[in-house]
């Protein structure tokens, strides 16, 4: 057992929370319940289904990529909002959120397990997101097909697909660049395009993108934002486990975009 201040002071430190103090999530614990934690639950997106879930498995911490609490969010607690609050208050579940930090933190960050499962060498944060550089970029061991690079980020990631590549499959590449997420965001190319980079690993490409990606001729890969975004969860998951004397689970529950 451990005790909830404990954990989410922990979490403040490790995941840098003060550093984003402007982003649209209001990072670190956004709802308290018990004092103490026995189970601790990870995944992606806050959900009713995530709560009861939660609430199944007598959990009475989560933690998630996607909290509740967005900017001035919550004023009033009504409708599906009050629903999936009164599921954590009924069943003791605590709540902590880290949207930005765990974007971009060097080591148990998304991008940054991206890149190990790339073994991505001499890799350096990359992709300006409100005021942060969220992405890392780096170079491939040897060239590689874009097609071969998705089929060893399936292998490793959870859930299945959608894997989608923008551009030619088979084209050999080199340096290659990882934006979890809504990454393919038009503004990014022309980074991508000033710093020479081949591949665009994302969670989902946007139609306003595409015509970027052209011009820049550089290959996207798009994983699904859900896919894309459970690496650092684990990461901080086995952290958290580690620490403290908790039993963790992840929960995998794709939403399939």
């Amino acid at each position: 057992m451990a005790e909830l201040k404990d954990i989410a002071a922990f979490l403040d430190e490790r995941l840098e929370i003060a550093k984003y103090r402007s982003d649209a999530s209001n990072n670190g614990l956004q709802f308290e319940a018990g004092a103490d934690v026995r189970k601790a639950v990870f995944a992606v997106d806050a959900s009713y289904a995530l709560f009861s879930t939660a609430a199944d498995l007598d959990a009475d911490f989560l933690f998630v990529h996607h909290g509740i609490s967005w900017g001035g969010s919550l004023k009033r607690i009504l409708s599906l909002d009050a629903k999936r609050v009164s599921m954590l208050a009924a069943n003791s579940i605590s709540l902590y959120g880290a949207h930005l930090p765990l974007d971009a933190h060097p080591e148990i960050g998304h991008n940054a397990q991206l890149a190990k499962m790339m073994q991505l060498e001499n890799p350096r944060p990359f992709g300006e997101y409100d005021s942060h550089r969220i992405g890392f970029q780096g170079v491939l061991p040897k060239e590689t097909a874009v097609g071969e690079l998705a089929k060893r980020l399936d292998a490793a990631l959870p859930s299945e697909g959608p894997f989608r590549i923008f551009g030619d499959a088979g084209r050999k590449i080199m340096r290659v660049a990882a934006i979890s997420g809504g990454g393919a965001y038009p503004a990014v190319f022309s980074e991508l395009y000033a710093e020479g980079i081949d591949c665009l690993v994302t969670g989902e490409m946007t139609h306003e993108a595409y015509h970027y990606a052209s011009e820049a001729g550089v290959a996207v890969l798009s994983m699904g934002h859900y896919r894309s975004e459970t690496p650092g969860v684990i990461a901080v998951m086995q952290e958290v486990g580690k620490r403290f004397d908790i039993e963790t689970e992840f929960l995998d529950l794709p939403t399939g975009m």
